[in-house]
């Protein structure tokens, strides 16, 4: 892992930044680049501009970790409110939650209560409402909570990360339910005896996991695929396994960020790709918006040296 990289993702869990850079103007400047704004309605406003151009949304009401029972209830409550508003405006939008904001810290039990009502009220109109993996030490709990959800209801979904060493066997004890998958690399600082730490053996990882999963798109097992990145020679090798496999390029969907890669997102789409673009929203952006940073450091660091530099709002 480079140094940029490593430092990018120790600042992303460290007190005194996340307490500090929110206030900082140019930090706030800068992450207008991968959110549309802090409230629903910017995110519902930027659906709607996805829906225009055809490509449906997701969306992810940034917080984790939350303190007590009521921000675990709250944080619940509004993507609930979330899933109504898009609703109304007939979006196609999917939520995309994090279960240490829906109280997994807390208490296992309220976490799988919590997405459990939100699989529910999204299955009314076939939506999938999917968990984003977190980091190693939930990984576990997390599968607990998603295999008893998807034997409720098949419209749960759940992100893998593909340089944890035990994915591959963790993926293998969920087809039998057959999942609903959205397959990243990882994004959170995790020791050499949990993660691989080069990238060519990560993104090796990634396109086996993915080969894996578009077998069992064919066969059945898998009821949606989605690979999530932004790595256009990477997804290139998806799509040849798939083709090689004979399986349609319409039978799974490439997820991707808001602000990244836009004008490949409308490329691909146009030439029949089902993309689906994630929307992030809401105050408790710090930690989330450090691990993109740390996606591609030398690019982003240098956007956001640009706002340091450009004249203040």
């Amino acid at each position: 892992m480079g140094i940029a990289r490593s430092t990018l993702l120790w600042a992303s869990t460290n007190p005194t930044l996340r307490r500090m850079a929110p206030h900082v103007w140019f930090v706030k400047r800068a992450l207008r680049r991968f959110m549309p704004g802090e409230t629903l309605e910017d995110g519902l406003e930027a659906a709607a501009t996805f829906r225009g151009l055809g490509i449906p949304t997701l969306f992810t009401h940034l917080g984790e970790n939350v303190a007590d029972e009521r921000e675990a209830i709250e944080a619940t409550d509004e993507y609930l409110r979330a899933i109504d508003r898009v609703e109304e405006l007939g979006l196609d939008t999917e939520m995309s939650v994090k279960l240490t904001h829906l109280g997994l810290e807390l208490d296992l039990d309220l976490a799988a209560e919590n997405y459990l009502r939100l699989v529910r009220r999204a299955a009314e109109r076939d939506d999938t409402v999917w968990i984003d993996m977190e980091s190693s030490e939930y990984v576990t709990p997390t599968l607990d909570v998603y295999s008893r959800t998807l034997k409720a209801s098949p419209n749960a979904g759940l992100c893998l990360q593909a340089y944890l060493h035990r994915t591959r066997a963790d993926l293998e004890e969920l087809l039998p339910l057959r999942p609903s998958i959205r397959m990243v690399k990882g994004a959170y600082r995790e020791p050499p005896e949990a993660a691989m730490q080069e990238r060519d053996q990560i993104d090796e990882a990634f396109l086996g996991l993915s080969v894996r999963l578009l077998k069992g798109v064919q066969d059945g097992k898998v009821r949606r695929f989605a690979p999530g990145s932004h790595d256009l020679r990477l997804l290139g090798r998806v799509a040849t396994a798939s083709r090689d496999l004979g399986v349609s390029l319409k039978d799974w969907e490439t997820q991707m960020l808001y602000g990244i890669r836009h004008q490949d997102q409308l490329e691909l789409a146009g030439r029949g790709y089902p993309v689906r673009t994630l929307i992030s929203y809401g105050p408790a952006w710090y930690p989330w918006y450090v691990r993109r940073l740390a996606e591609k450091p030398g690019e982003n660091i240098a956007y956001v040296l640009r706002n340091v530099f450009a004249k203040a709002p």
